[in-house]
């Protein structure tokens, strides 16, 4: 066992730090914060000729200004079934179909929502800060199965700290992304 072995196992904890971060970001960027955003459409599916396929595969998708998104179909045809995928996704949104294009008006968010809107971006941090202790614990199990095979303790030592450093960088990261999306989801 050397130090490189070491090394490899806090690069590998650190990319599922990483990985947990970036997770947390895509989740979040689904949770709507009262202003109109394509990606809320993002988990629509649309029954494109019998397949199921997202609606950015079908249509092109943008946001005017804060309060509308515009869905705007690559053939006309698909008008109908876009306006039905939206409506079966339970997203609260009404789609309002003028025969080119889809127009959804977001509707200004209600305090009570804010607040349960609040709650699921904390209970998604806390997934992503599981995720984050989990990567630690793997990464200390494996530095003391390589001091059993012969890392010396000092560097086993080091490699502890290292990987708690690193944990605690991304325990941070994912508190600043929450007061983000929380400051985003309170502002009215």
């Amino acid at each position: 066992m050397n130090l490189d072995d070491a090394k490899k196992v806090i690069d590998i904890a650190e990319s599922k730090m990483q990985k947990a971060i970036e997770h947390l970001d895509n989740e979040l960027r689904v949770i709507r914060a009262g202003r109109a955003n394509p990606a809320m459409l993002s988990g629509v599916m649309v029954d494109y000729y019998g397949t199921m396929t997202p609606l950015t595969q079908v249509a092109s998708v943008g946001s005017p200004d804060a309060r509308t998104i515009v869905v705007q179909p690559w053939e006309k045809k698909m008008i109908d079934p876009i306006e039905k995928a939206i409506m079966a996704a339970n997203l609260g949104f009404n789609p309002q179909n003028n025969g080119e294009s889809i127009r959804i008006m977001v509707p200004p968010l209600t305090e009570e929502r804010r607040k349960d809107l609040v709650k699921q971006v904390k209970h998604e941090g806390e997934n992503a800060r599981v995720s984050i202790r989990n990567a630690r614990r793997d990464a200390l199990e494996e530095i003391k199965k390589m001091q059993k095979n012969g890392l010396p303790e000092d560097a086993a030592k080091d490699a502890e700290t290292k990987i708690q450093k690193i944990t605690d960088n991304y325990n941070k990261k994912v508190d600043d992304v929450l007061h983000k999306k929380e400051q985003e989801i309170l502002t009215v």
